[in-house]
């Protein structure tokens, strides 16, 4: 993949700019984050796109049977496989504020270095092999996630997380959307992964 990427150029929206279920959605994220995400605002010029999103993200986070730690895990690998700058940056900030998942696993993640957490390093590495292999991962990648004590059930659910990731990840790439203050200090170059 080259440096060059083609961007659309459309701005973010501010909420006095819509109307109807993008207003409604955009609302809700500022309730419940206290701000607009300039992803969010940038996904609101197709409002079943952002909705799509929001949706699978909160149905992942709510019912997939992955704790916090390993939902960022889930979601900080796909997003460095996919070469994602702004969903990196979020989910490290994310992942810095869960008491149980240290700085090391994090950082070996954004680094494209193995994850110091056995556990922890089979689901980082099955989800970019998802990823890589476009949802048709070799037996012996499989395997090595069932063997770190993850069901096929969680092969599914991690699925939806490959899903939502790439929508949001597409979303930034065709945006070049730029970080949110709140990101800034953990941001990321697509070259540094190993």
């Amino acid at each position: 993949m080259d440096n060059v990427t083609a961007h659309l150029d459309l701005p973010p929206l501010e909420m006095t700019q819509v109307t109807g279920r993008a207003r409604e959605l955009l609302e809700q994220a500022r309730e419940r984050l206290g701000f607009v995400p300039n992803m969010y605002a940038l996904m609101a010029h197709c409002p079943p796109l952002l909705e799509e999103y929001l949706e699978g993200y909160a149905r992942f986070r709510e019912q997939s049977g992955f704790s916090p730690e390993e939902q960022e895990v889930a979601f900080l690998s796909i997003s460095v496989e996919n070469r994602c700058h702004y969903c990196v940056a979020a989910h490290s900030t994310l992942a810095d504020s869960i008491p149980g998942l240290p700085a090391a696993v994090i950082d070996a993640i954004r680094e494209g270095r193995p994850v110091p957490d056995q556990r922890l390093g089979a689901l980082s590495e099955f989800g970019r092999e998802l990823v890589r292999s476009r949802g048709a991962p070799s037996p012996e990648a499989l395997q090595r996630f069932l063997a770190a004590g993850y069901g096929q059930e969680q092969v599914l659910a991690l699925l939806l997380a490959v899903g939502v990731k790439t929508l949001s990840n597409y979303a930034n790439h065709l945006f070049g959307t730029p970080l949110d203050a709140i990101f800034e200090q953990r941001a990321w170059r697509k070259d540094a992964r190993g």
